[in-house]
């Protein structure tokens, strides 16, 4: 689940998957500050709105877009969302991407965000390997991976499910629906 060394009540789980916003104040960590974060209003509403599963199951748009003035927490809100989705919505094995044109633009923004929350997060930090290019959740097997546009890529099968663009994370297939594809900010489109 959350963490591999202390199990999370069943309660708070479900809780978190039903609504990504508590997942985040009570799980994720500011880097700069160590507090829960304080989301602006558009970042709850685009979590919420965009992030909260279904009745089904599944997420309820096959893609999101997050656009707001600079210093108004883009990254942040990509970083947030890819852990969101693959440490409450994905289960085992699930796989995040953090992708660009190459891999020092993929490691830079995204991932090194994502690494940086991990890293100031009490229920995470103790459940993770931290590679450059990826962050391994050892409870679950689950993965967030920097890659490269023009690399190998991950596995065949992952490959024919939809990728993510510039950053954000791809839920894994039959979880939060495999045609869900998250993509903060679609640069050169």
């Amino acid at each position: 689940m959350v963490t591999a060394g202390a199990p999370e009540p069943l309660g708070a789980l479900a809780r978190w998957r039903a609504d990504p916003v508590a997942f985040i104040r009570e799980v994720l960590r500011d880097p700069e500050t160590k507090a829960p974060f304080a989301l602006y209003p558009a970042q709850e509403r685009f979590l919420r709105e965009g992030f909260t599963p279904g009745p089904d199951g599944r997420l309820p748009h096959s893609e999101l877009v997050y656009a707001c003035p600079k210093k108004s927490g883009k990254t942040a809100t990509a970083a947030m969302g890819t852990l969101y989705t693959v440490v409450a919505l994905g289960g085992p094995y699930a796989e995040g991407y953090c992708v660009a044109n190459d891999l020092e633009q993929a490691q830079g923004r995204v991932f090194k965000s994502i690494e940086r929350i991990v890293k100031a997060s009490p229920l995470l930090r103790s459940a993770v390997k931290i590679t450059p290019s990826a962050i391994e959740f050892l409870s679950t097997g689950a993965t967030i991976t920097a890659l490269a546009s023009d690399s190998p890529g991950p596995p065949e099968a992952t490959r024919r499910s939809p990728s993510s663009t510039s950053s954000g994370a791809t839920p894994p297939s039959g979880r939060a629906g495999s045609s869900t594809r998250w993509c903060p900010c679609r640069r050169g489109r």
